[in-house]
Protein backbone atom coordinates (compact mmCIF):
# COMPACT_ATOMS: atom_id res chain seq x y z
CA UNK A 1 0.00 0.00 0.00
CA UNK A 2 1.33 3.02 -0.99
CA UNK A 3 2.49 6.37 1.38
CA UNK A 4 1.03 10.05 1.28
CA UNK A 5 3.73 12.62 1.69
CA UNK A 6 2.96 13.08 4.91
CA UNK A 7 3.72 9.53 5.43
CA UNK A 8 6.63 9.10 3.75
CA UNK A 9 8.42 11.94 5.85
CA UNK A 10 6.92 10.43 9.22
CA UNK A 11 8.54 7.26 7.89
CA UNK A 12 11.98 8.61 6.79
CA UNK A 13 12.13 10.28 11.07
CA UNK A 14 10.81 7.03 12.64
CA UNK A 15 13.28 5.23 11.09
CA UNK A 16 10.70 3.15 9.35
CA UNK A 17 10.29 1.67 5.42
CA UNK A 18 6.77 2.40 5.71
CA UNK A 19 4.05 3.74 8.17
CA UNK A 20 -0.13 3.68 7.85
CA UNK A 21 -2.60 5.93 9.42
CA UNK A 22 -3.25 5.40 12.67
CA UNK A 23 0.04 3.55 13.53
CA UNK A 24 2.13 5.75 16.70
CA UNK A 25 5.91 6.40 16.06
CA UNK A 26 8.21 7.98 17.85
CA UNK A 27 9.79 10.65 15.11
CA UNK A 28 13.50 12.48 15.33
CA UNK A 29 12.53 16.27 14.50
CA UNK A 30 14.27 18.78 12.67
CA UNK A 31 13.28 22.10 14.58
CA UNK A 32 10.87 23.07 17.95
CA UNK A 33 9.32 26.08 18.14
CA UNK A 34 7.78 28.16 20.68
CA UNK A 35 6.46 31.67 21.35
CA UNK A 36 6.17 33.99 24.46
CA UNK A 37 3.03 32.32 25.60
CA UNK A 38 3.55 28.67 25.46
CA UNK A 39 7.75 28.87 26.15
CA UNK A 40 7.26 29.43 29.69
CA UNK A 41 4.96 26.40 30.23
CA UNK A 42 7.60 24.43 28.38
CA UNK A 43 9.94 25.81 30.21
CA UNK A 44 8.63 25.14 33.75
CA UNK A 45 8.19 21.49 32.40
CA UNK A 46 11.50 21.15 30.71
CA UNK A 47 13.23 21.85 34.29
CA UNK A 48 10.55 18.97 36.06
CA UNK A 49 12.63 16.77 33.80
CA UNK A 50 15.65 17.40 35.38
CA UNK A 51 17.78 16.81 32.21
CA UNK A 52 21.07 18.85 31.44
CA UNK A 53 20.00 20.98 28.64
CA UNK A 54 18.46 21.01 25.46
CA UNK A 55 18.70 18.27 22.51
CA UNK A 56 20.32 20.79 19.92
CA UNK A 57 21.12 24.49 20.72
CA UNK A 58 20.16 24.46 16.16
CA UNK A 59 17.31 22.85 16.23
CA UNK A 60 14.96 25.12 18.93
CA UNK A 61 13.50 28.60 17.60
CA UNK A 62 12.61 30.51 20.51
CA UNK A 63 10.31 33.73 19.17
CA UNK A 64 8.56 35.90 20.84
CA UNK A 65 5.33 37.77 19.28
CA UNK A 66 2.11 37.34 21.34
CA UNK A 67 2.48 40.27 23.30
CA UNK A 68 5.70 41.77 21.71
CA UNK A 69 6.72 44.25 22.32
CA UNK A 70 5.24 43.86 25.83
CA UNK A 71 1.96 45.23 26.80
CA UNK A 72 2.41 45.09 30.24
CA UNK A 73 4.00 43.37 33.39
CA UNK A 74 3.03 39.58 32.91
CA UNK A 75 3.98 39.61 29.15
CA UNK A 76 7.31 41.62 30.13
CA UNK A 77 8.21 38.10 33.04
CA UNK A 78 7.10 36.21 29.92
CA UNK A 79 9.59 37.59 27.71
CA UNK A 80 12.08 37.60 30.35
CA UNK A 81 11.55 33.82 31.03
CA UNK A 82 12.46 32.72 27.34
CA UNK A 83 14.94 35.33 26.84
CA UNK A 84 16.98 33.76 30.22
CA UNK A 85 16.61 30.09 28.90
CA UNK A 86 18.21 31.03 25.18
CA UNK A 87 20.85 32.52 27.35
CA UNK A 88 21.49 29.95 29.62
CA UNK A 89 21.04 27.06 26.76
CA UNK A 90 23.02 28.95 24.32
CA UNK A 91 19.71 28.79 21.81
CA UNK A 92 20.98 29.70 18.21
CA UNK A 93 17.43 30.59 16.96
CA UNK A 94 16.46 33.18 19.59
CA UNK A 95 14.60 36.41 18.21
CA UNK A 96 13.28 39.36 19.86
CA UNK A 97 12.20 42.99 19.34
CA UNK A 98 14.12 44.64 16.12
CA UNK A 99 14.73 40.97 14.78
CA UNK A 100 11.80 39.22 15.39
CA UNK A 101 8.61 38.58 13.56
CA UNK A 102 5.33 36.83 13.60
CA UNK A 103 6.89 33.11 13.97
CA UNK A 104 5.06 31.28 11.41
CA UNK A 105 6.61 34.00 8.56
CA UNK A 106 10.02 34.32 9.99
CA UNK A 107 11.18 30.50 10.39
CA UNK A 108 10.46 30.42 6.02
CA UNK A 109 11.78 33.57 5.58
CA UNK A 110 14.92 32.86 7.88
CA UNK A 111 15.56 29.43 6.42
CA UNK A 112 14.77 27.77 9.44
CA UNK A 113 11.71 25.57 7.84
CA UNK A 114 12.86 23.31 4.20
CA UNK A 115 11.25 20.41 2.25
CA UNK A 116 10.93 17.05 3.82
CA UNK A 117 11.21 18.64 8.29
CA UNK A 118 9.42 17.42 10.78
CA UNK A 119 8.75 20.72 12.95
CA UNK A 120 6.47 20.68 15.98
CA UNK A 121 5.58 23.95 17.32
CA UNK A 122 3.82 24.95 20.48
CA UNK A 123 1.08 26.88 18.57
CA UNK A 124 -1.44 25.43 16.55
CA UNK A 125 -0.78 27.20 13.24
CA UNK A 126 2.64 25.50 13.07
CA UNK A 127 1.23 23.81 9.84
CA UNK A 128 2.36 27.09 8.00
CA UNK A 129 5.31 25.21 6.99
CA UNK A 130 3.97 22.62 4.92
CA UNK A 131 3.86 25.32 2.20
CA UNK A 132 7.60 23.94 1.72
CA UNK A 133 7.00 20.20 1.79
CA UNK A 134 7.73 19.68 5.44
CA UNK A 135 5.35 17.52 7.96
CA UNK A 136 4.64 20.87 10.93
CA UNK A 137 2.30 20.89 13.66
CA UNK A 138 1.05 22.66 16.51
CA UNK A 139 1.22 20.89 20.04
CA UNK A 140 1.15 21.28 23.18
CA UNK A 141 3.60 23.12 25.71
CA UNK A 142 4.53 19.64 27.07
CA UNK A 143 4.88 17.91 23.85
CA UNK A 144 7.34 20.81 22.73
CA UNK A 145 9.52 20.72 26.35
CA UNK A 146 9.76 17.09 25.29
CA UNK A 147 11.13 17.81 21.90
CA UNK A 148 14.07 20.15 23.61
CA UNK A 149 15.01 17.90 25.99
CA UNK A 150 14.88 14.72 23.83
CA UNK A 151 14.67 16.09 19.89
CA UNK A 152 11.66 13.56 19.62
CA UNK A 153 8.11 13.35 20.01
CA UNK A 154 5.31 10.83 19.39
CA UNK A 155 3.01 10.65 16.88
CA UNK A 156 -0.30 8.82 16.05
CA UNK A 157 -0.13 8.71 11.87
CA UNK A 158 -2.64 10.39 9.72
CA UNK A 159 -4.45 9.77 6.58
CA UNK A 160 -5.06 12.19 4.44
CA UNK A 161 -7.57 14.26 2.05
CA UNK A 162 -6.37 15.13 -1.00
CA UNK A 163 -6.99 18.59 -2.70
CA UNK A 164 -6.77 18.43 -6.58
CA UNK A 165 -6.65 22.14 -7.73
CA UNK A 166 -7.27 22.91 -11.09
CA UNK A 167 -7.44 26.12 -13.40
CA UNK A 168 -6.04 29.63 -12.07
CA UNK A 169 -7.25 32.32 -9.85
CA UNK A 170 -8.89 35.51 -10.34
CA UNK A 171 -8.33 39.00 -9.86
CA UNK A 172 -8.84 39.94 -6.45
CA UNK A 173 -9.09 36.26 -5.59
CA UNK A 174 -5.96 35.09 -3.66
CA UNK A 175 -4.99 31.84 -1.50
CA UNK A 176 -7.30 33.10 1.51
CA UNK A 177 -10.15 32.85 -0.42
CA UNK A 178 -9.13 29.37 -1.49
CA UNK A 179 -8.40 27.99 2.28
CA UNK A 180 -12.16 29.54 3.52
CA UNK A 181 -13.44 28.44 0.60
CA UNK A 182 -12.23 24.55 1.49
CA UNK A 183 -13.43 25.13 5.41
CA UNK A 184 -16.75 26.68 4.05
CA UNK A 185 -16.92 22.95 1.84
CA UNK A 186 -15.72 20.44 4.86
CA UNK A 187 -16.12 22.21 7.42
CA UNK A 188 -13.95 22.91 10.89
CA UNK A 189 -13.76 19.49 11.96
CA UNK A 190 -13.88 18.20 8.21
CA UNK A 191 -10.29 17.22 8.06
CA UNK A 192 -9.89 16.52 12.02
CA UNK A 193 -6.59 14.87 12.56
CA UNK A 194 -5.98 14.51 8.86
CA UNK A 195 -3.12 15.74 6.70
CA UNK A 196 -4.76 17.98 3.79
CA UNK A 197 -2.53 17.34 0.76
CA UNK A 198 -2.05 19.77 -2.26
CA UNK A 199 -2.16 18.66 -5.70
CA UNK A 200 -2.97 19.40 -8.85
CA UNK A 201 -1.87 21.55 -12.09
CA UNK A 202 -3.62 24.73 -10.35
CA UNK A 203 -0.64 24.68 -7.36
CA UNK A 204 1.59 26.32 -10.28
CA UNK A 205 -0.55 29.54 -10.49
CA UNK A 206 -0.29 29.63 -6.60
CA UNK A 207 2.35 31.87 -5.48
CA UNK A 208 4.52 30.95 -2.20
CA UNK A 209 2.59 33.40 0.19
CA UNK A 210 -0.41 31.88 -1.30
CA UNK A 211 0.33 28.65 -0.16
CA UNK A 212 1.70 29.60 3.32
CA UNK A 213 -1.66 31.48 3.87
CA UNK A 214 -3.22 28.32 2.65
CA UNK A 215 -1.08 25.54 5.05
CA UNK A 216 -1.47 27.94 7.64
CA UNK A 217 -5.59 27.35 7.72
CA UNK A 218 -5.27 23.93 7.60
CA UNK A 219 -5.62 23.80 11.38
CA UNK A 220 -9.06 25.41 11.23
CA UNK A 221 -10.48 22.62 8.99
CA UNK A 222 -9.40 20.35 12.22
CA UNK A 223 -6.28 19.44 10.03
CA UNK A 224 -3.17 17.63 11.91
CA UNK A 225 -0.83 19.72 9.13
CA UNK A 226 -0.92 20.88 5.51
CA UNK A 227 1.71 19.89 2.76
CA UNK A 228 2.32 21.58 -0.81
CA UNK A 229 4.53 19.38 -3.09
CA UNK A 230 7.50 20.47 -3.74
CA UNK A 231 7.51 22.53 -7.02
CA UNK A 232 10.16 24.45 -9.42
CA UNK A 233 8.43 27.59 -6.79
CA UNK A 234 9.16 26.09 -3.36
CA UNK A 235 12.81 25.09 -4.68
CA UNK A 236 13.94 28.55 -6.03
CA UNK A 237 12.48 29.81 -1.86
CA UNK A 238 13.94 27.24 -0.17
CA UNK A 239 17.21 27.90 -2.24
CA UNK A 240 17.22 31.55 -1.87
CA UNK A 241 16.26 31.59 1.93
CA UNK A 242 18.45 28.61 3.34
CA UNK A 243 21.41 25.82 3.57
CA UNK A 244 19.86 23.25 5.30
CA UNK A 245 20.13 20.37 3.35
CA UNK A 246 16.10 19.74 2.47
CA UNK A 247 14.90 16.07 0.50
CA UNK A 248 11.50 16.16 -1.64
CA UNK A 249 9.09 13.73 -1.05
CA UNK A 250 6.30 12.39 -3.17
CA UNK A 251 3.18 10.39 -2.88
CA UNK A 252 2.86 7.30 -4.01
CA UNK A 253 0.54 6.70 -6.78
CA UNK A 254 -1.21 4.16 -5.09
CA UNK A 255 -1.44 6.22 -1.62
CA UNK A 256 -5.08 6.08 0.25
CA UNK A 257 -6.81 9.11 0.61
CA UNK A 258 -10.20 9.08 3.32
CA UNK A 259 -11.53 11.60 0.49
CA UNK A 260 -11.14 13.65 -2.28
CA UNK A 261 -11.89 17.00 -3.80
CA UNK A 262 -11.37 18.56 -6.77
CA UNK A 263 -11.46 22.48 -6.55
CA UNK A 264 -11.66 24.67 -10.04
CA UNK A 265 -9.42 27.48 -8.85
CA UNK A 266 -11.26 29.81 -11.42
CA UNK A 267 -14.40 29.54 -10.35
CA UNK A 268 -13.29 30.85 -6.78
CA UNK A 269 -14.87 34.19 -5.63
CA UNK A 270 -13.82 36.76 -2.75
CA UNK A 271 -14.82 34.87 0.42
CA UNK A 272 -15.63 36.20 3.90
CA UNK A 273 -16.30 33.68 6.60
CA UNK A 274 -18.97 35.55 9.10
CA UNK A 275 -19.05 35.19 12.89
CA UNK A 276 -18.05 32.83 14.96
CA UNK A 277 -16.33 29.94 12.67
CA UNK A 278 -14.18 30.06 9.49
CA UNK A 279 -16.88 27.64 8.41
CA UNK A 280 -19.57 30.36 8.07
CA UNK A 281 -18.50 31.48 4.71
CA UNK A 282 -20.39 33.78 1.86
CA UNK A 283 -18.81 34.75 -1.35
CA UNK A 284 -19.68 38.50 -2.01
CA UNK A 285 -22.02 38.48 -4.62
CA UNK A 286 -23.78 36.24 -1.88
CA UNK A 287 -23.98 39.15 0.88
CA UNK A 288 -27.76 41.23 0.58
CA UNK A 289 -26.64 43.14 3.51
CA UNK A 290 -24.59 46.21 4.68
CA UNK A 291 -22.50 45.50 7.26
CA UNK A 292 -21.49 48.29 8.75
CA UNK A 293 -17.21 48.19 9.89
CA UNK A 294 -15.56 49.95 12.90
CA UNK A 295 -11.78 48.29 12.18
CA UNK A 296 -9.82 46.66 9.69
CA UNK A 297 -6.61 44.42 10.60
CA UNK A 298 -4.25 43.58 7.71
CA UNK A 299 -1.39 41.54 9.41
CA UNK A 300 -0.75 38.22 11.46
CA UNK A 301 1.02 34.79 10.64
CA UNK A 302 -1.67 34.14 7.93
CA UNK A 303 -1.83 37.03 5.70
CA UNK A 304 0.94 39.67 6.41
CA UNK A 305 3.34 38.98 4.04
CA UNK A 306 5.09 41.10 1.71
CA UNK A 307 2.28 39.87 -1.25
CA UNK A 308 -0.45 40.53 1.06
CA UNK A 309 0.66 44.32 1.53
CA UNK A 310 1.18 44.93 -2.29
CA UNK A 311 -2.37 43.80 -2.79
CA UNK A 312 -4.13 46.00 0.07
CA UNK A 313 -1.45 48.77 -0.64
CA UNK A 314 -2.84 48.84 -4.48
CA UNK A 315 -6.11 49.41 -3.00
CA UNK A 316 -5.64 51.92 -0.88
CA UNK A 317 -3.31 54.18 -3.04
CA UNK A 318 -4.82 57.36 -3.72
CA UNK A 319 -7.65 56.51 -1.27
CA UNK A 320 -8.75 57.15 1.92
CA UNK A 321 -10.39 55.04 5.26
CA UNK A 322 -13.60 55.86 5.68
CA UNK A 323 -14.27 58.87 8.40
CA UNK A 324 -14.39 56.96 11.93
CA UNK A 325 -12.59 53.95 10.87
CA UNK A 326 -9.56 52.44 12.30
CA UNK A 327 -7.32 50.44 9.91
CA UNK A 328 -4.21 48.63 11.32
CA UNK A 329 -1.83 46.75 9.06
CA UNK A 330 1.13 44.95 10.69
CA UNK A 331 3.81 43.76 8.66
CA UNK A 332 4.91 40.15 9.48
CA UNK A 333 8.68 40.79 9.88
CA UNK A 334 11.36 42.95 10.59
CA UNK A 335 12.56 42.09 6.68
CA UNK A 336 8.75 42.34 5.44
CA UNK A 337 8.48 46.05 6.72
CA UNK A 338 11.40 47.22 5.10
CA UNK A 339 10.88 45.83 2.15
CA UNK A 340 7.20 47.30 2.31
CA UNK A 341 9.03 50.57 3.53
CA UNK A 342 11.16 50.73 0.03
CA UNK A 343 8.64 49.67 -2.31
CA UNK A 344 6.58 52.89 -0.95
CA UNK A 345 4.15 50.33 0.30
CA UNK A 346 3.86 52.14 4.29
CA UNK A 347 3.24 55.50 2.58
CA UNK A 348 0.53 54.56 0.88
CA UNK A 349 -0.75 53.05 4.33
CA UNK A 350 -0.51 56.38 6.39
CA UNK A 351 -1.68 58.45 3.37
CA UNK A 352 -4.83 56.69 3.61
CA UNK A 353 -5.91 57.12 7.05
CA UNK A 354 -3.82 53.44 8.41
CA UNK A 355 -1.74 52.93 11.16
CA UNK A 356 1.29 50.68 10.57
CA UNK A 357 2.40 48.29 13.77
CA UNK A 358 5.84 46.68 14.37
CA UNK A 359 5.73 42.83 13.66
CA UNK A 360 3.27 41.27 16.41
CA UNK A 361 0.25 39.17 16.82
CA UNK A 362 -1.28 41.68 19.05
CA UNK A 363 -4.73 41.97 18.09
CA UNK A 364 -5.09 38.67 16.41
CA UNK A 365 -5.57 36.71 20.07
CA UNK A 366 -7.51 39.59 21.29
CA UNK A 367 -3.81 40.55 22.59
CA UNK A 368 -3.54 44.43 22.23
CA UNK A 369 -3.19 46.62 18.78
CA UNK A 370 -6.56 46.58 18.00
CA UNK A 371 -8.79 44.65 20.80
CA UNK A 372 -12.77 45.46 19.78
CA UNK A 373 -15.71 46.72 22.66
CA UNK A 374 -18.72 45.23 22.67
CA UNK A 375 -21.03 45.59 19.49
CA UNK A 376 -17.88 46.61 16.97
CA UNK A 377 -17.03 44.58 13.92
CA UNK A 378 -13.80 43.86 12.46
CA UNK A 379 -12.78 42.78 8.54
CA UNK A 380 -9.40 40.65 9.44
CA UNK A 381 -7.04 39.05 7.74
CA UNK A 382 -6.12 36.94 10.75
CA UNK A 383 -6.99 33.24 10.96
CA UNK A 384 -10.08 32.98 13.49
CA UNK A 385 -13.18 34.54 14.30
CA UNK A 386 -14.19 32.69 17.49
CA UNK A 387 -16.41 34.69 19.97
CA UNK A 388 -14.45 36.97 22.18
CA UNK A 389 -11.32 36.43 19.59
CA UNK A 390 -10.41 40.05 19.25
CA UNK A 391 -12.11 41.33 22.39
CA UNK A 392 -15.53 41.71 23.66
CA UNK A 393 -17.92 38.60 23.51
CA UNK A 394 -20.46 40.86 21.88
CA UNK A 395 -17.92 42.06 19.06
CA UNK A 396 -17.69 40.04 15.39
CA UNK A 397 -14.53 39.62 13.37
CA UNK A 398 -15.20 38.86 9.23
CA UNK A 399 -12.25 36.62 8.18
CA UNK A 400 -11.18 38.02 4.70
CA UNK A 401 -8.52 38.66 2.00
CA UNK A 402 -6.51 41.66 1.99
CA UNK A 403 -8.18 42.45 -0.80
CA UNK A 404 -11.51 42.79 0.78
CA UNK A 405 -10.04 44.20 3.70
CA UNK A 406 -8.57 47.47 2.30
CA UNK A 407 -11.68 47.69 0.00
CA UNK A 408 -13.83 47.25 3.43
CA UNK A 409 -11.42 50.50 5.02
CA UNK A 410 -12.53 52.46 2.49
CA UNK A 411 -16.15 52.12 2.00
CA UNK A 412 -16.69 51.66 6.26
CA UNK A 413 -18.73 48.60 4.82
CA UNK A 414 -17.86 44.82 4.33
CA UNK A 415 -16.93 45.82 0.93
CA UNK A 416 -15.53 43.73 -1.80
CA UNK A 417 -12.51 45.70 -4.45
CA UNK A 418 -14.22 45.82 -7.62
CA UNK A 419 -17.28 47.24 -5.48
CA UNK A 420 -15.52 50.38 -4.98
Amino acid sequence: MGMTMTQKILASHAGLASVEAGQLIEAELDLVLGNDITSPVAIREMEKMNVSGVFDKDKIALVPDHFVPNKDIKSAEHCQCVREFAVRHNITNYFEVGEMGIEHALLPEKGLTVAGDVIIGADSHTCTYGALGAFSTGVGSTDMAAGMATGKAWFKVPGAIRFNLTGKLNRFVSGKDVILHIIGMIGVDGALYKSMEFAGEGIGGLSMDDRFTIANMAIEAGGKNGIFPVDDLALAYIKEHSDKPYTVYEADEDAVYDAEYTIDLSSLKPTVAFPHLPENTKTLDEITETIRIDQVVIGSCTNGRLDDLRQAAAILKGRHVAKGMRCIVIPATQRIYLEAMEEGLLKIFIEAGAVVSTPTCGPCLGGYMGILAAGERCVSTTNRNFVGRMGHVESEIYLASPAVAAASAISGNLTGPDQL
